[in-house]
């Protein structure tokens, strides 16, 4: 018999991730080899299966090596598969042929791979006039055999993304709406000469493709374009809507959110629920936003959430193929520096990484940044800290200190619950990609009980900069550079007056010093120091709990003590007690002991006493 060895021993072999050899074997690419139980073996002779990825010339320059570019931006799947690094996600084909749900919407948050998968979806089912097999042949897909190659090219696709309707206005949004459907028929223009068309049929054609079609006519587009395709090819279109909440969401942050809701109810509803010409719907989106009646009555729709298992692990990056890519690209140590940055998502049972941020960080020569960042508008993430109550703050806290809390989380919540409903604001946050879920239990209908925290660096980040975004309406931006320069420049006198000064500002914007305040504050200090201080609050030090205390990450860098007192109508005198008495607590009870043990040497030390909008700072 012979010798066989094991996955993890034809890895370490072949240079290869034992997923990738574990998927080799299960689409029949390794010769030899099969199941023990429920583990592969593989003949000890056994050749390295043959990188099938086509090269291209369209190559950058990796020190002394040629590499394939990242597709960063690009959401044309013929582009990306063939012309650039391209992340093997056709496997989602398959498990779709075999599930086969006549309606799919698949939620994730932006940046996250959904244009693009839609776009492979697009281009393996559309029947055309090119042979779109060779952009499969040395895919996944390919190998898994015959019965999911027939569904190759078979199918009318009609194909629209949302993804770009930002508008400030209704008006804007139903043109621009009309103007992306005018150009899917224009798309199709082959049903104008069709001979299985009634002229009615064409002349509605005409008109939309004119411009002269009316808000009920547009509202019809996804029946009556299916219907003429079913007719003129004989088979029943599949229906793509990429992004279709992104309408919605701006008219919620935009004032006309009940306009676009009832417009996008009617097109949808016309495409997708009990459409006899439909083959197969697929949308894609950041909320299921169920509750919005939009999908009301659609008993085909099948959801593929955030916390759902399957399709886990094709929207976003796993463990292994950012492996595969920091090997590829010649940094295979970086690994876990990427890790802590873009790392931290739970999609079901799939650890993912945030596809953008993974190939800005290589296409930026492997220096992290916020890259997901500049991707779009944190709307969301101010929505929610104007809303936030004082228990609201407390738990944004305890995220930035790396922390976790158990919450409820309701994958139906819609925009307007967000002022509605302060609990739903985690939902919002979960869904949109600002937190990962640690662990999740269902204990109730399809609502969950789930563990959250921040998923990495990178969101912490987003966090910080979102926090002191919101309170600039309290703060001059130069007061916060200031601050920062002082600090930059380790120059104590000027840093004592102008965090005094930063202090008073924040402190006197608000009618009164309340638990929102407070969490607010160190929030924004957070946010202020860009990371430079580790910021802790309420924690026992010495002889008591500190209010603030933040830990120079740079021991050279000073670090900072501050404790709060509030009192009612007080007067300049009182106030100035006050102030005395927070800076006496810091050292009686000897809040500077952990500072001290860290190896900061130098420390500054402030009492703060509020009352209203007064304010008295001292200082040692």
């Amino acid at each position: 018999m012979a010798e066989m060895i094991t996955i993890k021993e034809a890895a370490a072999r072949w240079n290869l991730t034992e997923r990738r050899v574990n998927e080799l074997c299960r689409v029949g690419r390794i010769e030899g080899a099969c199941k023990n139980g429920s583990k592969w073996e593989i003949p000890a002779n056994a050749e390295k299966p043959r990188d099938l990825r086509r090269k291209s010339p369209a190559l950058v320059r990796n020190g002394s090596s040629k590499k394939l570019p990242l597709p960063i931006g690009i959401s044309d799947y013929r582009k990306a598969s063939m012309d650039y690094y391209y992340v093997d996600k056709t496997l989602l084909i398959r498990d779709f042929i075999d599930e086969r749900p006549q309606v799919s919407l698949f939620t994730r948050p932006r940046r996250f791979g959904k244009t693009l998968n839609m776009d492979m979806l697009r281009t393996f089912f559309e029947k055309t006039d090119e042979d779109t097999s060779i952009y499969f042949r040395t895919k996944k897909i390919w190998n898994c055999g015959s019965e999911y190659r027939s569904y190759q090219g078979k199918y009318p696709v009609i194909f629209v993304t949302f993804k770009d309707v930002k508008c400030e206005t209704w008006e804007e949004t139903y043109e621009l709406i009309s103007k992306i459907l005018r150009n899917e028929f224009e798309r199709h223009s082959e049903l104008l000469i069709s001979n299985r068309l009634s002229s009615f049929e064409k002349k509605y054609l005409k008109d939309i493709l004119n411009g002269k079609a009316d808000e009920s006519d547009i509202s019809m587009s996804f029946l009556n374009l299916s219907r003429m395709l079913d007719e003129h090819y004989g088979i029943a279109p599949i229906i793509i809507i990429d992004e279709y909440d992104t309408p919605i969401q701006q008219g919620y942050m935009q004032g006309y959110y009940d306009q676009v809701v009832l417009f996008m109810r009617n097109l949808f509803s016309g495409g997708l629920k009990d459409n006899r010409h439909l083959s197969y719907g697929f949308l894609t989106g950041i909320l299921r936003v169920a509750k919005e009646s939009i999908f009301s009555g659609l008993n085909n729709l099948k959801i593929n959430s955030i916390l759902d298992r399957r399709y886990s692990e094709y929207f976003g990056f796993t463990p292994e193929e950012v492996q595969e890519m920091a090997t590829y690209y010649d940094v295979p140590e970086k690994y876990e520096e990427i890790c802590s940055w873009y790392d931290g998502y739970r999609f079901g049972d799939t650890d993912i990484f945030n596809p953008w941020s993974v190939m800005g960080y290589f296409n930026n020569d492997c220096i992290p940044q916020a890259f997901w960042q500049s991707t779009g508008s944190n709307d969301i993430i101010r929505e929610i800290l104007s809303q936030a109550t004082s228990e609201t703050m407390v738990r944004l806290e305890q995220l930035m200190q790396g922390k976790s809390f158990v919450t409820h989380i309701d994958t139906n919540v819609i925009y307007p619950q967000i002022q509605k409903e302060p609990s739903s604001i985690y939902s919002f946050l979960l869904v949109a990609g600002y937190l990962k879920a640690v662990k999740c239990d269902q204990p109730f209908g399809g609502d969950y009980m789930c563990e959250v925290a921040l998923p990495n660096k990178e969101i912490t980040f987003v966090y910080s900069k979102e926090i002191i975004a919101q309170m600039e309406v309290a703060l001059s931006s130069s007061s916060v550079v200031s601050v920062q320069e002082a600090i930059y420049l380790q120059d104590i006198p000027a840093l004592q007056q102008r965090l005094g000064q930063f202090l008073m500002q924040s402190i006197s914007f608000h009618d009164a010093a309340n638990e929102t305040f407070y969490h607010g504050l160190v929030l924004g200090l957070c946010a202020m120091l860009d990371n430079r201080y580790r910021i802790i609050s309420n924690r026992e030090a010495g002889n008591g709990r500190f209010d603030i205390q933040m830990i120079p990450l740079d021991k050279k860098m000073p670090g900072i003590l501050v404790e709060l007192k509030a009192g009612k109508n007080c007067s300049e005198a009182q106030l100035e007690k006050l102030a005395e008495n927070a800076l006496e607590q810091i050292n009686e009870r000897s809040y500077d002991v952990d500072l001290k043990g860290a190896g900061v040497e130098k420390i500054l030390k402030y009492g703060v006493a509020f009352s209203g909008k007064s304010a008295k700072i001292v200082t040692i």
